[in-house]
């Protein structure tokens, strides 16, 4: 009991040492670009930090996470390079190695963001099909907040430097099909840590619509 309670809270402490030090860092004159460049780490350690909670690691753990991983990966390779589904865009240089001009780290985000928000829909609701459509929308209310700080970090930004409507029905409807293909397998991931990294993603996002 000591050793799952200790890892939780450890857990939840990493998480938001991430999140300050990153705001922090960030907006320092000094070192903004060395903590942005480590946007690929923090992301990778946030994922490894929900796993490690998870209460049974089963290979179906692998498959349902493989999902959105690889949802995200085929459309976002299909916006990128044939303007399909979210808009004409480009990834920068800030979310690390690409394949096909799409950054592996945002497709560990899709696996990261569908899982997290799946804890909190399924709070909200146990209908499949309905949680499912809760957290699509809170995955692309998310987006919609990153997309404020996406060009100013170097990590996208769309043709124009705007954001089309089409982008926000692309990520509802791909997230959609997204949870609906991880919520079948019924992963068992800590609530606490979900509830933590959403959290702590929307305050760092937000921080930096007013700075």
């Amino acid at each position: 009991m000591f050793d799952k309670t200790f890892k939780l809270h450890f857990s939840i402490f990493l998480v938001w040492l991430f999140t300050v030090s990153g705001i922090f860092g960030i907006l320092s004159d000094e070192y903004s670009d060395w903590f942005l460049s480590m946007t690929p780490l923090n992301l990778l350690l946030t994922f490894i930090i929900l796993i490690i909670n998870i209460e049974e690691l089963k290979p179906n753990v692998i498959i349902a996470l493989a999902i959105p991983f690889f949802i995200g990966f085929i459309t976002e390779a299909l916006g990128v390079n044939f303007g399909l589904i979210f808009g004409t865009y480009a990834y920068g240089e800030n979310l690390g190695l690409k394949v096909f001009g799409v950054p592996l780290m945002i497709c560990v985000n899709w696996a990261l963001l569908t899982a997290a928000t799946a804890d909190v829909a399924k709070y909200i609701s146990k209908n499949r099909i309905l949680s499912a459509l809760i957290g699509a929308a809170l995955m692309t209310g998310l987006d919609m907040l990153l997309e404020v700080s996406a060009p100013r970090f170097d990590f996208w930004e769309f043709e124009g430097g705007v954001v089309p409507l089409q982008n926000y029905i692309g990520w509802l409807v791909t997230a959609f099909v997204a949870h609906m293909g991880y919520q079948y397998f019924k992963v068992k991931t800590n609530t606490t840590i979900s509830w933590h990294i959403l959290i702590s993603i929307a305050v760092f996002f937000a921080v930096f619509l007013f700075f």
